[in-house]
């Protein structure tokens, strides 16, 4: 008899966890959107052999258990639900397993060393459980607690920051609960967060040469936790990691920059129609919603008005999952356009000899020169870039090098 699970939430549109449990077991699995009001009904009307719970329900649930596991008693989180043989509810907490398994592949030892939590929810508990465990300073960073932002200049030397907050994920994209620059000492940075792929938190540590990771691994591997306390069966870890970089793929924007005229809209179309993903051009959607295309907003309200309205456009874009995305060749002219590309995507630079690029209906490109303004944009395009990609007169041809280069960008997730 199929067994029946399902995730319990608030917000659940863009879990997961469908996928990922549709790769560890034959069992039903279902996402579940509820009230606070409803969960009591929903555990107990014996439906479903089982639940998975994610924010804002770990702590809430635990009155309508009738057993705990310890770390579950310990936390007083419950992220897993299983219903016994006898029909009484039992709860555990897998994000022990998966946050720790997260240290253990980023080979931090956090023994003996100041850890600070942001965050004093249910993944907040658990990842202060598992860094006690591992013998580490931890202490929680809270808005009202003893340890909170007013004072957290006296924990300036910690050398681990976890983000168990959701400051930052999406739909609210670009926010962070504190900066990273004051500490010193931080040998290592995780963000809980998997939606963006690189929070601000993230994109500032990569920018400050800190080790980092966001909680993909850790959300596939308390899953595999979770799938092995439902059916009795264990997920291996080569299954982890396989569906974690499966997830980082399919959920990555490939995102095109690259000089006017190097034919970044073409391409971005034929990778859409070869990866079934949908195509945004920016500089189409600047058209269709300001009447204008980009030269005559250039030429017409100045470059500056034009960078501004550019950076709004590629912000939208960039919050997307899953999307390919040409831009316009002057991004990479505004700094903020990169946290805006980068959150969600690996960022392909296409090259094209010079001689091959049109300046027709491309004032830039006119009034300054082609090889002034590639000298200018330049440096700035290799720091966007993720990879290179050598636009070819056949376009088959500049298709199988984008594939080479995403292929290897792939391995690297």
């Amino acid at each position: 008899m199929t067994k029946h699970f399902a995730l319990l939430g608030e917000h659940l549109a863009h879990s997961f966890s469908p996928q990922i449990h549709a790769a560890f077991g034959a069992y039903e699995y279902t996402l579940l959107e509820c009230a606070k009001t409803e969960l009591g009904r929903l555990m107990h009307d014996g439906s479903y052999d089982g639940f998975n719970v994610t924010i804002p329900y770990k702590k809430d649930v635990v009155p309508f258990l009738d057993d705990l596991s310890d770390r579950a008693k310990s936390t007083g989180s419950v992220n897993t639900i299983v219903r016994q043989a006898d029909g009484k509810l039992w709860g555990d907490n897998t994000d022990v397993a998966g946050f720790t398994a997260q240290l253990a592949k980023s080979n931090i030892d956090v023994r003996g060393k100041k850890a600070l939590v942001l965050g004093s929810g249910g993944a907040g508990s658990a990842a202060m459980y598992a860094l006690k465990l591992l013998g580490a300073d931890a202490i929680t960073i809270s808005r009202s607690g003893e340890n909170n932002y007013s004072n957290i200049g006296k924990h300036l030397d910690a050398a681990v920051i976890v983000n168990a907050t959701p400051v930052g994920m999406f739909p609210n994209n670009g926010f962070s609960p504190l900066s990273l620059a004051p500490f010193r000492r931080l040998e290592f940075m995780f963000d809980l967060i998997y939606n963006p792929a690189r929070t601000s938190l993230l994109l500032e540590a990569e920018q400050l040469g800190i080790p980092c990771a966001n909680g993909l691994y850790m959300l596939v591997k308390q899953a595999a936790e979770g799938s092995k306390l439902f059916t009795g069966k264990a997920v291996d870890d080569v299954t982890v990691s396989r569906v974690c970089r499966e997830l980082a793929f399919a959920n990555a924007n490939i995102v095109l920059v690259g000089m006017p005229g190097c034919g970044k809209s073409t391409l971005a179309r034929n990778l859409g129609q070869k990866l079934s993903r949908k195509f945004i051009d920016s500089d189409k959607e600047i058209e269709l919603k300001y009447g204008m295309t980009p030269a005559q907003m250039i030429t017409s309200r100045g470059e500056a008005c034009f960078r501004q309205i550019e950076l709004e456009t590629l912000r939208e874009a960039g919050r997307q999952t899953g999307v390919i995305i040409s831009t316009g060749g002057g991004c990479v002219e505004t700094p903020e356009a990169y946290p805006a590309l980068k959150q969600n995507g690996l960022i392909l630079w296409l090259k094209r000899d010079l001689n091959a690029l049109s300046t027709c209906g491309r004032p830039l490109s006119s009034s300054i020169g082609v090889d002034e303004l590639y000298r200018r944009r330049k440096p700035k395009y290799a720091l966007f870039a993720d990879a290179e990609v050598h636009v070819c007169r056949d376009r088959n041809d500049t298709l199988k090098n984008a594939f080479e280069a995403i292929d290897a960008l792939k391995e690297r997730l």
